[in-house]
């Protein structure tokens, strides 16, 4: 079987999902020189964002093949049968993708006329022949990055934060981290200061009560040793709008990210990483720009990650803090990532049953207070039960 396994020329067929089309062009073991993407009515943009990164990622020649309707068998075998009778380079098929109809009626044909077929399981990258029939699979390498991931879903990273992330900000995270009883409400009040701080750098007057509590005072003078902030007229001052962010969630972020980071030693299945990321869409109302605090690639899939440093009150009013970041995370997961994409909420505090329900609900996991000291082995077995549970 091993003869078979490389073929300089493959036919994909193009749908809402992309990663399967795009890891076996990116594995050098398999790597084509020419793709013919196959294009039905209603995807001519995804066939576009997946011919950029099959060129500036894979470096391949890319074609489109034109179907008109990707649910007629009939009219769906006659254009692969062209296909195959006027290729300069016999080809092979990744039966991935498109609608069933098209994998069927590409299968009949390229059976017929003798060249092979294979298909990407979406869950854990094995390639696997379709025919000649094989019991020998191909673990499709790990090699896609972010920036050609998201581009495949029409996204581009406009801007990414600073992935140095100083000792000094890994202890403070981990200080907060381990008393979060202690610090939990006091972390609350200081995101109300440094949102109100907005633009001009200073927060409204320090209330005489946040004062005199204890909590808050040390958790003060910690930032303030970081360099991140000062006390000046009883007022918070931040030396710029990156110090303000950090103050305002931002260490969360960093902390996260560190701990992904520290992942990658031993799972190599962990293949890009990126934080605070700005990601610009096109869309037929304009340019959308998104913001995700962290995401990262493992084993060819999308993990999403939200962090919320805020308080959750109960009562009227208070139903958007949580379920907007939730709904979010569902909308972005969709966009970014398709089908198979995960997304994952940090929260600092303790958040309420009804938005866990929620969370758990759409598929989104909830990693809430005390859990955050155990937030490495809790990632690790998030990303380990998506490439187990299939």
């Amino acid at each position: 079987m091993s003869e078979i396994l490389r073929f300089s020329h493959h036919v994909y067929l193009v749908s809402q999902y992309a990663a399967p089309n795009i890891t076996p062009a990116l594995d050098p073991t398999i790597r084509p020189e020419l793709v013919t993407l196959v294009v039905s009515p209603g995807m001519e943009i995804r066939a576009q964002w997946l011919s950029q990164v099959l060129k500036q990622g894979a470096g391949v020649r890319v074609e489109f093949w034109r179907v008109d309707d990707a649910w007629d068998i009939d009219h769906l075998l006659e254009r692969f049968m062209v296909l195959l009778e006027q290729a300069s380079v016999p080809p092979a098929l990744n039966a991935t993708g498109g609608t069933k109809p098209m994998s069927i009626a590409a299968f009949d044909a390229f059976r017929a006329y003798g060249r092979p077929t294979f298909y990407i399981h979406p869950h854990t990258d094995f390639l696997f022949w379709l025919h000649p029939q094989s019991p020998i699979k191909h673990q499709i390498e790990d090699r896609i990055r972010l920036r050609h991931f998201l581009l495949a879903y029409g996204a581009e990273i406009h801007s990414e934060g600073d992935a140095s992330v100083p000792t000094l900000f890994q202890e403070l995270a981990g200080h907060l981290i381990d008393e979060i009883e202690y610090y939990g409400q006091a972390i609350a009040t200081l995101n109300w200061y440094a949102v109100k701080a907005g633009s001009t750098l200073r927060s409204p007057l320090l209330q005489e009560e946040h004062l005199e509590w204890e909590a808050f005072r040390q958790m003060l003078s910690r930032f303030e040793r970081a360099g991140v902030l000062c006390i000046e007229q009883s007022r918070l001052v931040f030396p710029d709008e990156k110090a303000r962010s950090f103050v305002n969630g931002g260490w969360l972020e960093q902390h996260l990210y560190m701990q992904i980071q520290k992942l990658r030693k031993h799972m190599p299945i962990i293949q890009d990483v990126k934080l605070n990321l700005d990601v610009v869409r096109n869309t037929s109302h304009g340019r959308v720009e998104n913001e995700v605090d962290v995401a990262f690639l493992a084993n060819n899939r999308l993990f999403l990650v939200e962090c919320k440093t805020c308080r959750y009150p109960s009562g009227k009013g208070a139903e958007g803090l949580g379920s907007n970041a939730i709904y979010k995370l569902d909308t972005l997961k969709d966009m970014l990532g398709g089908l198979h994409a995960q997304g994952m909420l940090v929260s600092y505090l303790p958040m309420r049953t009804v938005d866990i329900t929620r969370a758990h609900d759409l598929g989104i996991r909830v990693c809430q207070g005390r859990q955050l000291r155990q937030l490495g082995p809790f990632l690790e077995e998030w990303i380990s039960c998506q490439q187990l549970q299939y």
